[in-house]
């Protein structure tokens, strides 16, 4: 069992940067590939990123590559989310999410959905 707690959210304007974090309590945290994704009013949850349980890999969705930026610490029991020249379209509630590498496949497209573990979430707002 793994426990997901975000934090960093807040209101920014268009243009601005924040920092997402995750921290993680459980066991064996560098086991587990971690991923973010978010959800906007009215809309399905997305992909937005996500990176290996060594942090040797990352993965992105493509509305934010290059702006964005996932790594974690495993010392720490930490991941974060890089979040640089945010645009109004980037607001929504984000989510910290865990998967089992022992239980599932954890490389290429598997990144993308799968997740065992979900955090309560975090809000973001860009003002325009």
């Amino acid at each position: 069992q793994v426990q997901l707690v975000e934090s960093g959210g807040g209101l920014v304007q268009a243009g601005g940067s924040l920092k997402l974090s995750c921290a993680a309590s459980g066991r064996a945290f560098s086991s587990y590939a971690m991923g973010w994704f978010r959800q906007a009013p009215g809309k399905e949850r997305e992909f937005v990123a996500a990176i290996s349980w060594s942090g040797d890999s990352t993965y992105y969705a493509d509305s934010v590559k290059g702006r964005f930026t996932i790594s974690r610490d495993n010392a720490k029991n930490t991941v974060y989310l890089q979040m640089n020249s945010l645009k109004p379209e980037d607001t929504a509630v984000y989510f910290c999410a865990a998967k089992s590498c022992a239980r599932r496949y954890c490389s290429g497209a598997a990144m993308f959905h799968g997740y065992d573990y979900w955090g309560q979430g975090t809000q973001v707002t860009v003002s325009s």
